[in-house]
């Protein structure tokens, strides 16, 4: 089975209103895939009929092989999922809210809870009851929930939502090691796009509800372009100068001081140069390459704000 996760010419239509069109998507056995799209672009419609939450108008979805259908009970249970803010009974605590989820899925193994909430950092909040969690601790127990019962599939749709930097860059660590580790596949939507460059294999990109492009991070590597990045004080007699002293045309102006030169024949000790003979003042100049952000605003024709 290559692909644990497909689904075949997606589509949602609501109201008259078409929120997914026509989506095909493939997550591999074994790898991160990170769904990619600005809000309102149709991730957690899609993630909502991927769980069964809705049905679809038009198309289908396999899991584990099999055709996704109403009834479709034994194949969901081998599914996690988070899709928008995780709700609890308020009134009890963390580790009853679990043991309530093992009850409703039939799982009994022993030590399951604990090792759960060990891996959230959980465990000192326990038996506190869920209504005085942070926003950040209630996402964090609606991972464990997912992760409870160790599914095959993790369906989870924005889950670093109210996490700080230090929160988020925990969380990545323990997708990558559910991955690693346990061989757990995870299906993770976001909109902020370095969250996903640094732990996705394959990347899904949606927009107005259209799948846009399915990538792998090592295509994008292989084809990013390395380019010299300047910021400089006057980026109109700069670009004169690259062209008439340097006799360059493959660069662009990005903003009012930033310029981008994609020709690889050229240093960045020449440009300097040039710019400073000719009383153009240089605040930054460096080699970078195009990042999954770059590869993004291209693709969708975003404009970098």
């Amino acid at each position: 089975m290559l692909y644990i996760l497909q689904t075949n010419h997606l589509t949602k239509i609501m109201d008259g209103k078409e929120l997914i069109k026509d989506v095909n998507i493939h997550v591999k056995k074994g790898e991160i895939y990170g769904f990619l799209g600005p809000n309102g672009a149709g991730k957690t419609t899609v993630m909502k009929m991927i769980t069964n939450l809705w049905k679809p108008t038009e198309g289908t979805i396999e899991l584990f092989g099999e055709c996704l259908t109403p009834t479709s009970y034994e194949v969901l249970k081998r599914i996690g999922s988070i899709i928008e803010f995780p709700t609890f009974y308020d009134h009890l605590s963390g580790k009853e809210n679990l043991q309530l989820h093992c009850e409703y899925m039939g799982y009994y193994h022993t030590g399951s809870i604990e090792n759960a909430l060990e891996m959230l950092e959980l465990t000192e909040a326990e038996n506190k009851p869920v209504k005085k969690y942070s926003l950040g601790m209630k996402q964090r127990l609606g991972i464990a929930r997912a992760i409870l019962s160790r599914p095959e599939l993790l369906v989870l749709d924005e889950p670093t939502n109210g996490l700080d930097p230090a929160g988020m860059k925990k969380l990545r660590d323990l997708f990558k090691m559910l991955c690693k580790e346990y061989g757990i596949t995870i299906m993770i939507s976001s909109h902020i796009l370095s969250e996903v460059e640094s732990i996705a294999d394959t990347i899904g990109i949606i927009r107005h509800g259209n799948m846009m492009k399915e990538i792998s991070m090592k295509e994008i590597s292989e084809m990013n372009t390395a380019y010299i990045e300047l910021s400089v004080s006057d980026t109109k007699k700069a670009a004169y100068l690259l062209a008439d002293k340097l006799k360059l045309n493959n660069f662009k102006i990005i903003d009012e001081y930033n310029i981008r030169i994609y020709d690889s024949k050229i240093t960045a000790n020449e440009i300097s140069k040039v710019l400073t003979m000719n009383d153009v003042e240089i605040s930054a100049i460096g080699k970078k390459s195009e990042s999954l952000e770059d590869y993004f605003l291209k693709l969708t024709g975003e404009e970098r704000k």
